[in-house]
């Protein structure tokens, strides 16, 4: 299969490359940043950047791919930052790649959608027929885009098809999105010994770990279309409180220190999202189902974090 992915510099990408080239596909990459250290040699890196449709056309027209995987966007806490330029790579960048997919006949597009597409609230756990009223410009995009995208499968045949994420956490750097304090948990909780999550103890918000992330997508982008009752779909995992991730990193770093001080932006972003998620549409179209819960995430976390520091296995250093 070849299969061409926007963003693919980022978290998902990072745990999503080596699947793909393992088990056999044809990958290259449109991404801005250049090619990171441990990416497949197998992918073919173009740098370039989403919000040029020329410079995204010249690579469809010469890969000819039969899937797109769209993963390019700029993060919810850094999108109310830079919030036009939020507004430009996730509308122009979205509505770019499906342009690209009706001039080249690329036959399906796969979308990454997020919680933040839901405003505040709601009652848990949300389901995927919810009015739609996100408070952030990512948010915001991320409706638009997936609108954009059932448009284009109404009305040129596209087999438009994506999953709302919850907050993902893979052993790597946090990148810009307002989750990020579970991730940092682990990594600082390794690296420095300690940390002060910018959220108060009780912020509970629903998370997933990257593998189960990446195999909902792989395995929704295989699934047979008469079986799809929709185009995107709610998938869901966990929703452990803040404290709770504390606890469970503290388990394995007994003495770190993890504390809150709760910062108002970004405390009243993540008050305007879903406790947790009801995917029952995905599990009863598609089959699907997570398989990690916040202890079997973290037994399997840590070690990759420890890698990524550069530690040897040994105890972090503490913060005094």
């Amino acid at each position: 299969m070849k299969i061409l992915i926007t963003g693919a510099g980022g978290q998902i990408g990072t745990d999503l490359l080596p699947i793909l080239v393992g088990r056999g596909d044809d990958v290259a990459v449109f991404d801005l940043a250049p090619r990171p250290d441990g990416c497949p040699p197998e992918v073919e890196w173009v740098r370039g950047d989403i919000t040029y449709a020329e410079e995204l056309n010249t690579l469809v027209a010469r890969f000819r791919p039969e899937r797109l995987m769209h993963l390019a966007a700029i993060l919810s806490a850094a999108g109310e930052s830079i919030p036009h330029r939020a507004y430009r790579v996730n509308m122009d960048g979205t509505r770019n790649v499906l342009e690209a997919a009706r001039l080249f006949g690329v036959e399906q597009v796969f979308y990454t959608s997020t919680i933040a597409v839901f405003g505040p609230g709601l009652e848990a756990p949300v389901g995927d027929d919810v009015p739609l009223q996100p408070t952030t410009m990512y948010g915001i995009t991320k409706v638009a885009g997936e609108l954009l995208g059932e448009y284009y499968q109404t009305n040129f045949g596209i087999d438009f098809r994506g999953v709302r994420f919850p907050g993902l956490i893979n052993a790597g750097i946090p990148g810009g999105g307002t989750s990020d304090y579970a991730l940092f948990m682990y990594v600082e909780g390794v690296r420095s010994g300690a940390y002060e999550s910018f959220c108060s103890p009780e912020s509970r918000i629903p998370f997933m770990y990257m593998p189960d992330a990446v195999r909902a997508m792989l395995e929704l982008m295989e699934a047979p279309k008469a079986n799809l009752g929709r185009c995107i779909y709610n998938i869901a995992a966990m929703d452990p409180t803040a404290q709770a991730i504390a606890d469970a990193v503290k388990a394995r770093l007994p003495d770190v220190q993890l504390t809150f001080k709760s910062d108002p932006a970004r405390q009243a972003i993540l008050d305007s999202w879903p406790d947790a998620l009801d995917d029952t549409n995905a599990r009863n179209d598609w089959g699907w189902a997570h398989q990690y819960d916040l202890e079997t995430m973290s037994d399997d976390l840590m070690p990759q974090v420890r890698a990524l520091i550069g530690m040897d296995g040994g105890e972090p250093a503490v913060h005094a």
